[in-house]
């Protein structure tokens, strides 16, 4: 058994907050580990001036970190799971899938107003697409406002700027102590979350095998089952670009089910859809639920909505 654990992560508060998290549950389970912290900067981190749809890396959050991973200078890297690409490099292994927070999204508005309650084209800041798009779908006079940065600095950047409202999600909100400023929390019926939303991913090296054994026992079944299905719809639909996706699948007593989002940009367009899989016994059948879905999405229009948006990636 290994006497120390590196573990990768970016520097913000959030990331900060999970990386201590694990280090805190992994210590619990072996008190005789050393565990360090290993601060990243990610091209995520640094290019702020650009909306993330017009960056167009899949991996702006999770590639520094997976360099310094792959040449053996950490043991393992926390990242929010809905940050990372649906195929990992060569060598590397999305190892343990946290129990998952609360999924759903928030607003946060000045004035307290929920959604539906918000002024005549009001001011809503997001960098998601998939936000952008179900939001415009809801309330066509919304001006959406992109805002980048890490938590601490949209609250920041909302505060001081001429927002009307925000949205993220309750995940982060929740662990950064920021939840009194929630106005109201959005049911999946109105929202569906990013792919992976409010589960963190430990990622290790495939050939690891006593730091995958150390990981493992963070690793939530019913989490990983509703994980791999969506992030299989994700990987089955995507294709390299940003778009807008959402999904979100719960699984108990052997049952599964997974809805599904697809919409153009203007929100003008969208496709929804759910698919129930009953007797799973293991995470592999999981994702060939989430492929299925991705099908059956496809065939109801939503590959003329992707094509529509990867001519423009």
């Amino acid at each position: 058994m290994k006497k120390q654990l590196i573990i990768g992560t970016r520097s913000s508060p959030l990331a900060l907050w999970q990386a201590e998290f694990t280090k805190a549950e992994l210590s619990r389970h072996f008190p005789e580990l050393d565990i360090t912290l290993k601060l990243v900067k990610t091209t995520g981190d640094v290019l702020l001036d650009s909306p993330l749809s017009k960056i167009g890396d899949m991996g702006l959050f999770t590639k520094d970190i997976e360099k310094h991973l792959i040449a053996k200078e950490i043991d393992l890297a926390v990242h929010s799971l809905k940050d990372v690409p649906t195929s990992t490099p060569e060598g590397l292994i999305i190892t343990s899938f946290t129990d998952r927070e609360d999924t759903r999204d928030v607003i946060i508005s000045k004035t307290g107003a929920k959604l539906l309650d918000l002024p005549q084209n009001a001011k809503v800041a997001t960098s998601s697409l998939r936000r952008m798009s179900q939001l415009k779908s809801l309330r066509p006079d919304f001006e959406i406002c992109d805002i980048r940065g890490n938590l601490n600095t949209r609250f920041k950047k909302f505060d001081e700027g001429g927002f009307d409202a925000m949205m993220l999600a309750y995940a982060g909100v929740h662990r950064l102590n920021f939840g009194d400023r929630i106005s109201e929390i959005l049911p999946h019926e109105i929202m569906l979350p990013a792919v992976g939303q409010g589960a963190l991913g430990i990622e290790t090296r495939v050939d690891d095998e006593q730091t995958r054994e150390i990981v493992r026992i963070l690793n939530h079944a019913n989490t990983e089952y509703c994980c791999k299905a969506e992030r299989a719809l994700l990987r089955h639909l995507q294709g390299g670009c940003q778009i807008p996706i959402g999904a979100y699948a719960s699984f108990r007593n052997g049952t599964l089910r997974l809805l599904a989002f697809v919409g153009s940009v203007d929100g003008t367009i969208g496709i929804r859809d759910e698919i129930t899989r009953t007797g799973l016994i293991s995470p592999d059948q999981a994702e060939e639920a989430g492929i299925a879905l991705a099908e059956e999405l496809l065939k109801q229009g939503a590959d003329k909505i992707l094509s529509e948006i990867r001519k423009t990636c």
